[in-house]
């Protein structure tokens, strides 16, 4: 293997392992929530389930504190300007504060009223008003993540990550079994959990600044360009999101048995998600750092190895499903009316994953190049591609909503491959 590829490789593997550690940590939190919240009863566990999915939708939508910073981050870190990179974290961050504090102000007193878009539930109402406490943390979390990963510091945040789980796991069987705070006490174990990993992340941001001589006071200019920035990388998100509620909502009008089969198809189809998800975040600071020093060959030829290694991801990752389909839908259902239709889904989910492969890749590299109102458009437009497709998928089987699904995943592969091919996004300088 050629010396440039060996090197690109060795970066893409030095982010991307530690950026898949940490992304599985994530859902950790909920799982090891649901595992002490489910010995209280099942409208605790209900209410858990309905206040972490509002949760979820909110940090979902704020990702692009974590997206956004990381690119601008790693440009300034190419052009060698790591006073300005500070400047750009400790925007990031002042951005995230003054988020979370709005989400405080809003959600709070707004939680029956969220809670009750998918169910009445008093525990769902009072663990959401308590984890809403902790959003400012959340969202610090996430600009600080992006910080250190513009700094080409995969290691440090999934640190975090497992010590944070660990705080959590101890935290919330402390609170709940043994002080007997109910699933107040699960809200509250998250919420300081949470505060204890956004301190770290200040206390980095805060050596950084200091080290580089950067004001730790907030810059209206940066935070309103960061915030711009991130607008696009929202109107990304929410079409992405809709595309997939769109799906599920298709897949629960085909009866019980058949969403809990798109549910359990769905599940297999995130944990690819996360594995191609962390050579995405791998382009992120790579390409944007390489743009930043001016050096479009190696953002070109980094580009095409994280293709290479996301392609090949997917492929083994379907291969994989398909050798195991005999036996893996019984990990997860003891039904056999929902083991039958999730055979044809997963087979459906296993041919799939190669293009899911350069679509994770390009997305990663372009919000890297900081290419966020095209991203914004082409994420846009591909829900617009599936609107018929998930309307003729409609009653016809999980495979044909899997097979509408694949067509999303297609015409996102078309628009982002174009664009990655026109060398639009080759933008070269600290600053987009």
């Amino acid at each position: 293997m050629p010396v440039g590829k060996r090197k690109h490789d060795r970066e893409i593997l030095a982010l991307a392992i530690p950026a898949f550690g940490a992304l599985v940590a994530e859902p950790l939190f909920l799982l090891s929530d649901t595992a002490i919240v489910g010995r209280l009863g099942t409208a605790e566990q209900a209410g858990l389930a309905i206040a972490s999915q509002a949760l979820t939708t909110i940090v979902g939508v704020c990702v692009f504190l974590a997206y956004g910073t990381t690119a601008a981050v790693a440009r300034q870190v190419g052009a060698g300007r790591l006073r300005e990179a500070a400047r750009q974290g400790v925007d990031g961050i002042w951005l995230a504060l003054g988020i979370g504090v709005l989400l405080i102000a809003v959600g709070v007193p707004l939680s029956p009223s969220i809670v009750g878009l998918f169910g009445e539930n008093a525990y769902a109402v009072d663990y959401l008003r308590i984890s809403l406490l902790g959003a400012p943390s959340m969202l610090v979390v996430l600009a600080g993540t992006g910080v250190l990963r513009g700094l080409q510091d995969g290691r440090t945040p999934l640190r975090v990550s497992v010590a944070m789980f660990v705080v959590n796991l101890v935290l919330n069987a402390l609170f709940v079994l043994v002080f007997g705070w109910g699933i107040a006490g699960s809200a509250w174990g998250t919420v300081l959990a949470q505060t204890g990993g956004a301190l770290v992340y200040l206390m980095h941001v805060v050596r950084l600044a200091r080290r580089h001589e950067t004001s730790l006071r907030p810059d209206g200019p940066g935070v309103r360009a960061a915030a711009a920035a991130g607008f696009a990388l929202v109107v990304r998100t929410v079409s992405l999101q809709a595309t997939l509620v769109l799906a599920t909502i298709a897949a629960a009008r085909q009866g019980t048995d058949a969403a809990a089969a798109y549910g359990i198809s769905a599940r297999i189809w995130l944990l690819s998600v996360f594995v191609l998800d962390a050579v995405a975040i791998a382009g992120q600071s790579i390409v944007g750092r390489y743009l930043g020093a001016g050096d479009v060959p190696s953002a070109r030829e980094a580009t095409r190895r994280m293709i290479w290694w996301s392609l090949w991801t997917g492929c083994a990752f379907g291969a994989f499903l398909l050798l195991t389909l005999p036996w893996i839908g019984w990990v997860f259902t003891s039904s056999p009316e929902v083991h039958a239709l999730l055979g044809g889904a997963l087979v459906v989910v296993a041919l799939i994953q190669p293009l899911g492969g350069p679509v994770f890749a390009l997305d990663g590299v372009l919000i890297g190049a900081g290419d966020m109102r095209f991203l914004a458009w082409a994420q846009a437009a591909a829900l617009v591609a599936f609107l018929p497709a998930v309307w003729l998928a409609s009653g016809r089987g999980l495979e044909a909503l899997w097979l509408a699904i694949g067509w999303w995943m297609l015409a996102r592969l078309i628009v982002l491959g174009f664009r990655a091919r026109s060398g639009a996004w080759l933008v070269t300088g600290a600053v987009r």
